[in-house]
């Protein structure tokens, strides 16, 4: 999840507390991490956190209520990567590859982005890409994007 609008920090922290509500037990949090947009200029900084939660929601189900949070948090829709409060991706599920209307997991840029991959990293750096069948650490390592990802503080 990320946020680079507003609050950043208490827009993650709310988006925690919904997911937790709506979705399902949080079972890792990474650190919060900053870093620049990716793919655009001119944007404040994000920040950045990824978290692991065990659901009884099925792939589509789960995304369906990540967006009605973001939703709910007051995201609003506009150009492709423009900035927002809160931004709320569905990464991994399982060791599933889902290919739907709307859904693609692994998600599609996961490979290529250090902002999605240091806080991934941190919480499930073991785990297998299930189409790559490479570890997320070893993603990471051979990733080409060199943007700086660093620890926020998170007082």
């Amino acid at each position: 999840m990320g946020s680079n609008l507003g609050d950043r920090l208490d827009n993650l922290r709310q988006a925690v507390a919904w997911i937790e509500k709506e979705a399902g037990l949080i079972t890792q949090k990474s650190k919060i991490y900053e870093s620049v947009p990716w793919g655009v200029d001119g944007q404040p900084d994000y920040l950045n956190q990824a978290l692991e939660i065990k659901t009884g929601h099925s792939p589509k189900e789960l995304l369906k209520i990540l967006l009605e949070i973001e939703d709910k948090m007051g995201r609003i829709r506009g150009e492709k990567w423009d900035a927002r409060n809160i931004d709320l991706d569905l990464l991994l599920y399982g060791g599933q590859v889902v290919q739907e209307t709307g859904l693609i997991i692994p998600h599609p840029l996961l490979t290529e982005r250090n902002f999605v991959l240091v806080p991934l990293m941190e919480i499930a750096g073991e785990v297998v890409h299930p189409v790559l069948k490479k570890p997320i650490e070893d993603i990471y390592f051979n990733c080409a994007d060199r943007s700086d990802v660093f620890m926020a503080d998170e007082q």
